[in-house]
């Protein structure tokens, strides 16, 4: 017992010593790790380097959708007819076609011996509600026309860029080769950069006259390579794809919810209709609406509520994508 106590303690003794025999050398690794902790780092080249892309492809996006933004911000009659396709159009001609359809329908309500309610609602309703209204169903036709066949333009310009062609010779075959309007704003594009605009300019007007996500997507792609580098055609080609699954999911949204707008198109078709029956059949018998006060009053309170109506029933109906 005594034999193993003493050699215990021998033991306890001999590490003892060489811990104290090493403390100094310890002591001296120990500062070294505290000091390469708490040294800074030192990034290297390539880390630097997607860092700052990184931010300028931040800031590159901030400042395009802030210009953006202030730019929807005012829309004048000028762009409106430029992004519904009628650029040989002027202000003039559009206002002077307004007023002439303003007339014809105050001589057709003279005619018919309207009150001056039913003549001032039927002017301001077809001299400015109705040219406008036709603006922007031809916007929205030639919108849904550039989206269509945009995809595919993208997709030429991967094949350009990816056999060695610069990027003004891509924006160029398709300018050539695509119908309108793809074909047409791009064609303005490649004019206004050999007029000395640059491409980021440049994109910022076909923003203006084609205001779609879609073109925002293609102007921030080609602003952020422009500014920070990097693989164009492979950027292209996820934009490519991107907007394809755009377009898939806009289809499927289309088809779920036909029957819906099919139900509202007959339920809002359904007073009107009536009401045009009737008057063809007993003119005598509605002709109290459109020649009685009493009668103007609850058809403009028909034809508000049949608006906000509609209104919901199309806001329930779009889905967001």
């Amino acid at each position: 017992m005594m034999f193993a106590l003493a050699a215990m303690l021998v033991v306890l003794l001999a590490g003892g010593a060489i811990m104290a025999f090493s403390s100094g050398n310890g002591s001296a690794v120990a500062q070294k790790r505290v000091a390469a902790l708490t040294r800074p780092v030192v990034r290297g080249a390539k880390t630097d380097g997607a860092a700052t892309r990184k931010r300028n492809m931040q800031t590159a996006i901030k400042d395009f959708e802030k210009k953006q933004a202030e730019k929807k911000a005012v829309i004048t009659l000028r762009r409106r007819l430029d992004q519904a396709g009628l650029g040989a159009t002027s202000t003039k001609m559009f206002w002077i076609a307004s007023a002439s359809l303003a007339g014809l329908t105050l001589m057709f309500c003279l005619i018919r011996h309207q009150s001056l309610l039913v003549m001032a609602l039927a002017a301001v309703g077809t001299g400015l509600g109705l040219p406008r209204w036709i603006l922007s169903f031809l916007k929205n036709r030639r919108e849904r026309k550039f989206t269509d066949d945009f995809a595919s333009a993208i997709d030429v310009i991967v094949r350009s860029v990816k056999s060695g062609l610069p990027t003004n010779d891509a924006l160029r075959i398709v300018s050539a080769e695509f119908r309108d309007p793809v074909g047409s704003e791009f064609k303005r594009l490649v004019e206004s950069m050999k007029m000395g605009v640059t491409l980021e300019q440049a994109l910022k007007k076909m923003f203006e006259n084609m205001p779609t996500a879609e073109v925002s997507f293609f102007a921030i792609v080609m602003t952020i390579q422009l500014k920070t580098g990097g693989n164009l055609a492979e950027a292209l080609g996820n934009l490519a794809s991107v907007l394809r699954d755009r377009k898939r999911l806009q289809g499927k949204i289309k088809a779920m919810s036909s029957e819906a707008k099919a139900s509202a198109m007959i339920i809002g078709s359904l007073p009107p209709g009536v009401a045009g029956i009737v008057y063809l059949t007993a003119p005598a018998y509605i002709s109290v609406l459109f020649t009685q006060r009493l009668g103007n009053l609850m058809l403009a309170g028909c034809v508000m509520w049949m608006g906000l109506g509609i209104f919901v029933m199309k806001k329930m109906m779009n889905f967001k994508h």
